[in-house]
C-alpha cells in the first residue's frame, strides 16, 4: 500500500487534475484506491461529483475510525472511492494542534485505511503549513508537478529546503513537468536542464484545455476523452510512478 501525495508550494500547477488522473488510471488498472481531497475548495470533490456530508468537518477528518469510514463515498467508478473535502478544512490546522505529536496525526488517521486500499492519492492544498507537515510525515512519495519557470525552481528549492529542517528525505519527492507548452523557449530549455536530474520523470503534461474541460465533464480527462493528448500523457505519467510503487 502507498500513500501519494501530489503536493506543490505554489497553486495552479495542476495539482487536482493530476490527482483526479492519476486516481481513476490506479482503478482502472485494478488497484483499490482511494482519492482525499485536502484542500478546502474542493475541487477534487467536485469533479467527481461529490460533497462533504453536513456534520463532516476538520475536526472528525482528525478524530479518525468511524468519522472517516461513515464519509468515504463511492464514485462511477470501479475500484475507486473519494474522501472528499469541507470548507472547515481552511482552519485545519488549528484544529492539529489540539493533538499530541500534531504533525503525525494525518498518518495516524490513514493508517486503518492501507488494509482497505492499495494505493491513496492526497490532493494537497498549496503552501507550507503544518498540514502540509502532516502529509510530508504520511505520504510515501510527494509527487511535485512543476510548470518549467525560475519561479517553479524556487519553489523546490523551499520545499527541499523544509523537507531538510523537519528531517525527511528528498528521495521520496517524485517531480514532472506540468502544463508544459513545447512552444515557449523557457519551457523547454528548463526541462532539458532537469531531465536528467534524480526523482524527475520523464513524462511531460501539456498545457491542454482538454484538462480545463474537465470541470464541464466533471470526469477524469482519461475517462472523458480517453484519446487525448493530454490522456496519454497522464497514462505515461502513471506507468512510470507504478515502478516506484512496484519497487
Amino acid at each position: 500500500m502507498s500513500i501519494i501525495a501530489v503536493y506543490n508550494i505554489k497553486g495552479g500547477v495542476g495539482k487536482t487534475a493530476t490527482s483526479v488522473n492519476l486516481a481513476y488510471l490506479s482503478s482502472r488498472h485494478g488497484h483499490k484506491t482511494l482519492l482525499c481531497d485536502m484542500d478546502p475548495q474542493g475541487s477534487a470533490s467536485f469533479y467527481f461529483r461529490i460533497r462533504a456530508a453536513k456534520k463532516f468537518n476538520s475536526k472528525k477528518l482528525l478524530k479518525g475510525g468511524k468519522h472517516i469510514e461513515e464519509n468515504i463515498k463511492g464514485t462511477d467508478f470501479p475500484s475507486l472511492d473519494m474522501l472528499p473535502a469541507d470548507f472547515s478544512y481552511r482552519n485545519i490546522d488549528i484544529a492539529l494542534d489540539d493533538f499530541k505529536k500534531s504533525n503525525q496525526r494525518l498518518s495516524k488517521v490513514l493508517q486503518p485505511l492501507q488494509s482497505e486500499y492499495e494505493q491513496i492519492f492526497l490532493d494537497c492544498p498549496p503552501n507550507i503549513t503544518l498540514l502540509s507537515e502532516n502529509i510530508f510525515f504520511a505520504a510515501d512519495y510527494i509527487l511535485v508537478p512543476v510548470i518549467p519557470t525560475t519561479l517553479s525552481l524556487l519553489s523546490l528549492k523551499q520545499l527541499f529546503d523544509f523537507l531538510e529542517k523537519i528531517g525527511h528525505s528528498r528521495d521520496k519527492v517524485l517531480i514532472f513537468f506540468s502544463m508544459a507548452e513545447k512552444r515557449k523557449k523557457m519551457h523547454i530549455e528548463m526541462m532539458q536542464a532537469m531531465q536528467n536530474k534524480t526523482g524527475v520523470l520523464q513524462a511531460v503534461i501539456p498545457y491542454s484545455a482538454d484538462v480545463e474541460r474537465m470541470g464541464v465533464y466533471r470526469q477524469p480527462v482519461n475517462a472523458a476523452m480517453p484519446g487525448s493528448v493530454a490522456a496519454t500523457a497522464y497514462e505515461k505519467l502513471w506507468d512510470e510512478i507504478s515502478v516506484y510503487l512496484a519497487s
